[in-house]
């Protein structure tokens, strides 16, 4: 194979890479559709969502630390349990109700609310 098509094709697999990342994010919007859309099972699947977003969070912010960088959330020895995700994520949209729209991704207020509530 040539060096150009080694680039194209490592090209190629980078820009599937990042449309599959971005492609798996789910909105405020779809949110709330799931937790309606499902009356027996709605809310358990908002609430694993909601925990698989927060234990992404707190591992990307522990990859910063191990990396040398400051960390943007920090426990400080309190514990974070899985029903805290759905608590912290309502908190925060309640307390910015006018900073956040429908289609802004589920991942960006867990990330605040982390932040806000173990501040650094």
């Amino acid at each position: 194979m040539s060096p150009w098509g080694a680039s194209r094709l490592l090209l190629t697999g980078l820009v599937l890479a990042l449309a599959a990342a971005s492609a798996s994010a789910i909105s405020i919007r779809e949110l709330r559709g799931l937790e309606a859309s499902d009356k027996d099972h709605g809310a358990i699947y908002v609430q694993y969502y909601l925990v698989g977003a927060m234990e992404g969070a707190l591992e990307a912010n522990a990859q910063v630390a191990r990396s040398g960088g400051k960390a943007s959330i920090c426990l400080n020895g309190r514990k974070l349990e899985p029903r805290m995700a759905k608590p912290l994520f309502d908190a925060e949209l309640k307390r910015n109700a006018g900073l956040y729209e429908a289609d802004m991704p589920v991942q960006l207020v867990l990330l605040n609310a982390l932040m806000s509530a173990y501040v650094c």
